[in-house]
C-alpha cells in the first residue's frame, strides 16, 4: 500500500463532485445506514497491515490515526472528510515529509459495541485515503463504563502491523488516538478472540502501550469539550506525559497531527533539524 501520491488539486475536484461540503455525515459515511462495519475494515482474520517502501515513496513513514467513533466523537471523521484531511496531508507534505503513509482506525468500546475496532490500510494517495476514511462505520456507541477501547489501537499496531521504516531503518512510526474518555484498563483474551479471530492472552493497557511503543511513538489527542473529558485528560497526562496533547476545538486535530509528524520526521535523521523547537498547540 502507499504507492500513490496525495494530489491536492485532484482531491479538491473530487470533493466538489462528491459534495463533501454539503452532504450530511449519513450521506458520506454510508456504512452508518447499514449499521455494520465495512468488510474490508473488519479486523477479524487480518494478519498484518503493511507500510512498505515503493518507487514512489522511497522512505515510507507510517502514521496511524485512531478515531474514536462513539457517540460523542463521531463528528471528527466528518470534519476530516470535509476539510481536515487535505489540511493534514497538505501540511505534512509542505512540512517536508514526502512519504507519509496513513492508516485510519475506528475505535469504539469492546465492552459495549458491535465493532470496537476497524482498520484500514496504510495509504498515501488522496483517493485511497478518502476511500478508507469514508468506509469507516461511525457506530456512535460507547457506554456508561470506565472508558473506551483506545488500547485496541495499541494492540493492533503492536501485533498486526509491519513497516519498512522499523524493519529496514529502525525508525518508529507515529500512532495517534483521539478521544474524550479514559482508556479501558484491560483487554481480555475473549475480547481479542471475538474481534481478531484469535487470541490467548489478556493484556493490561500499560502492557499494550509498552508493546506499541516498540514500533511507534504513541500520542493521544484529548478533546476537552466536557467536564468528563477534562477529568479523563488528567489520567492521560499521567499515562503519557507530554505525549498527551489537549485541545478544546476538535478542528485543531489536523494541525496537531501535522505539527507532531513534521517535528518527529525532522528529528528522526531524515531532514535538517535546524529551526525545530517545541511544538506549540494553540
Amino acid at each position: 500500500m502507499g504507492s500513490t501520491r496525495y494530489d491536492m488539486d485532484a482531491r479538491f475536484d473530487r470533493a466538489r463532485k462528491m459534495g463533501y461540503a454539503s452532504k450530511s455525515a449519513g450521506e458520506i459515511f454510508t456504512q452508518n445506514a447499514k449499521r455494520k462495519a465495512h468488510e474490508s475494515m473488519n479486523p477479524n482474520g487480518i494478519s498484518f497491515r503493511e507500510a512498505r517502501d515503493s518507487s514512489v515513496h522511497l522512505n515510507s513513514f507510517p502514521i496511524i490515526l485512531g478515531l474514536d467513533v462513539t457517540g460523542s466523537m463521531g463528528h471528527i471523521p466528518y470534519n476530516l472528510i470535509q476539510e481536515g484531511l487535505p489540511k493534514l496531508m497538505g501540511g505534512i507534505i509542505q512540512g517536508g515529509v514526502p512519504d507519509a503513509a496513513l492508516l485510519f482506525m475506528g475505535i469504539g468500546d469492546h465492552e459495549c459495541d458491535n465493532y470496537p475496532l476497524q482498520a484500514g490500510q496504510f495509504e498515501s494517495g488522496d483517493e485511497e485515503l478518502d476511500m478508507w476514511l469514508t468506509r469507516t462505520y461511525i457506530e456512535s456507541g460507547g457506554g456508561g463504563n470506565a472508558g473506551e477501547s483506545y488500547l485496541l489501537a495499541w494492540y493492533f499496531a503492536a501485533f498486526h502491523t509491519r513497516t519498512d521504516a522499523f524493519e529496514k531503518r529502525n525508525q518508529k512510526g507515529l500512532l495517534f488516538t483521539i478521544g474524550d474518555e479514559p482508556c479501558l484498563k484491560t483487554l481480555p483474551a475473549s475480547a481479542i478472540r471475538e474481534i481478531m479471530g484469535t487470541g490467548q492472552q489478556t493484556f493490561t493497557h500499560t502492557e499494550l502501550l509498552a508493546e506499541a511503543r516498540k514500533k511507534y511513538e504513541v500520542y493521544h489527542i484529548s478533546v476537552l469539550h466536557s467536564e468528563q473529558a477534562i477529568r479523563a485528560d488528567r489520567g492521560w497526562k499521567e499515562l503519557l506525559g507530554q505525549h498527551c496533547v489537549s485541545i478544546t476545538d476538535y478542528r485543531d486535530v489536523p494541525y496537531v497531527v501535522k505539527e507532531i509528524v513534521c517535528k518527529t520526521y525532522k528529528e528522526s535523521g531524515y531532514g535538517n533539524r535546524e529551526g525545530w523547537g517545541e511544538i506549540q498547540i494553540l
